[in-house]
């Protein structure tokens, strides 16, 4: 559910002084600007009026940082109380000027915005409440505040609005292709969850997000593992955010893909592969590095490197089968080897937690920590050497009969074309013509190259060899 936040101090001062900028507006007789929105499903076109930038306030529950908003849980908590008050929107300024995948350090966009705003001035109006309430350009607020300008050029919505039209209105802009600073990785995961909780259909949020539905499916299922990887990190107080995985979308966008494929074939295979190539993601290795990592990974590499302190140790009674609490039912356990690969990453993941919670302390608990991370982290890198070498080698190996099947996609899609440019009248026989005899000369080349690599030719290549001999020269 949606929290509502009620009314800032400041709001009938804010309502009051809209109410008369928009009556001096309407008096007019010079050209007044207006913003079109999308309110209630329908376009609106509002007033724009400027604004004292001290008087408004940031948005508590804007989705931009949503989830920069765990960098510190006391301040977090703090908002969630207290949004109005001035530490909390103090808060809210450092995360708007705050590097997504880093809130300690500023963000280079930031920056950018905020040249960009001291040399052109604003160029499109931010959106507010009656009440003040900043529902698009908090941004830009932050970055008019630190230039010291007084003033923020904002349209104003109806007087009917509620916090279910903040949140619609708020994702309504955001999502237009225009906007100059797109919402990270991780709060898009987050609002995306957030509309499937309203029960909106899946396929509804995925057009609205402009994404394909198995796309969205794809983002709910790495969303789901981003919670269950924190949930396992959790080490005394120490814990991952959802932010500290901002950086990992390319790499966790391809482990589903991958995932859902072994799925198919072997589900402990797909688990095994996800864990394993978890760790790496949690290690930070590159996309590259992270699609060495198969299910014979651990047993044929990495436990030549990992240290005996990362081993899993010896599981003799593993359960046949878990029971679930509360039914009367049971699965089947994870076999050994996953649960072994599980238990590094959680290794893994509780080493990182402690060292991003203590940072360069020098507490045992933090050394203990920072050398495991670091210990991993070597035996992964060691074991992805000979990995990729080995890759390399299967690479080649089957590049040729890779190229072949690509090939025969391609005719299978040349045959639909033809199909539809028969039912089109728009084949071109002369250029399909010329096209085929190529397509002649490059069988007989191939069988010629067949004839030497090959010393027992199987059946598909003796096709090719017959096919040729029968063409003659």
């Amino acid at each position: 559910m949606r929290k509502e936040f009620g009314r800032p101090p400041l709001a009938e001062e804010n309502r009051s002084l809209v109410e008369q900028r928009l009556k001096e507006l309407s008096e007019g007789a010079g050209v007044r600007e207006t913003l079109t929105i999308e309110w209630r499903t329908q376009p609106l076109h509002v007033e724009v009026i400027d604004m004292p930038v001290e008087m408004l306030y940031y948005n508590p529950g804007t989705h931009r940082i949503r989830a920069q908003r765990s960098y510190n849980p006391d301040r977090d908590q703090l908002l969630d109380e207290s949004p109005w008050i001035g530490e909390s929107q103090d808060y809210l300024h450092h995360l708007l000027m705050a590097l997504p995948a880093d809130p300690g350090r500023p963000d280079p966009d930031f920056t950018e915005l905020l040249n960009s705003l001291r040399d052109y001035r604003q160029n499109e109006p931010g959106l507010i409440t009656r009440d003040g309430i900043l529902v698009n350009g908090n941004t830009r607020r932050a970055a008019l505040k630190e230039l010291g300008v007084p003033n923020i050029r904002v349209g104003v919505l109806p007087e009917s609005c509620t916090w279910d039209d903040i949140n619609a209105v708020e994702l309504a802009l955001q999502l237009r292709p225009d906007q100059r600073r797109e919402y990270s990785y991780i709060n898009e995961l987050i609002t995306i969850d957030e509309q499937l909780a309203l029960n909106r259909p899946l396929t509804e949020v995925a057009k609205s997000f402009r994404r394909r539905a198995d796309t969205v499916e794809a983002d709910m299922w790495i969303l789901a593992t981003l919670n269950d990887l924190r949930e396992r990190s959790v080490d005394g107080k120490a814990q991952l955010k959802l932010v500290d995985f901002e950086g990992a979308k390319e790499r966790l966008r391809e482990l589903w893909r991958r995932y859902r494929k072994d799925r198919a074939v072997s589900a402990e295979k797909a688990e095994l592969v996800k864990e394993l190539r978890l760790a790496a993601i949690v290690m930070d290795f590159s996309k590259t590095d992270v699609r060495l990592i198969e299910d014979d990974f651990r047993a044929r590499y990495l436990d030549r490197t990992l240290p005996e302190s990362l081993k899993a140790e010896a599981r003799t009674e593993a359960p046949a089968a878990v029971r679930i609490p509360g039914l009367n039912r049971t699965v089947m356990a994870a076999s050994a080897s996953v649960a072994e690969a599980k238990e590094l990453t959680n290794a893994i993941l509780k080493a990182k937690a402690v060292e991003k919670a203590e940072g360069e302390g020098v507490s045992e608990r933090a050394v203990a920590a920072a050398r495991t991370f670091a210990d991993a982290r070597e035996a992964m890198d060691q074991a992805l050497k000979p990995a990729g070498k080995d890759a390399r080698v299967r690479k080649r190996k089957q590049a040729a009969p890779d190229r072949i099947t690509d090939a025969c996609e391609d005719i299978e899609q040349c045959i639909t074309d033809l199909t539809l440019a028969k039912a089109s009248g728009s084949l071109d026989e002369e250029a399909f013509d010329e096209a085929v005899l190529v397509l002649r000369q490059s069988l007989t080349k191939l069988a010629v190259a067949t004839q030497r690599s090959i010393k027992a030719p199987g059946d598909g290549v003796s096709w090719l060899h017959d096919a040729v001999r029968q063409e003659g020269p």
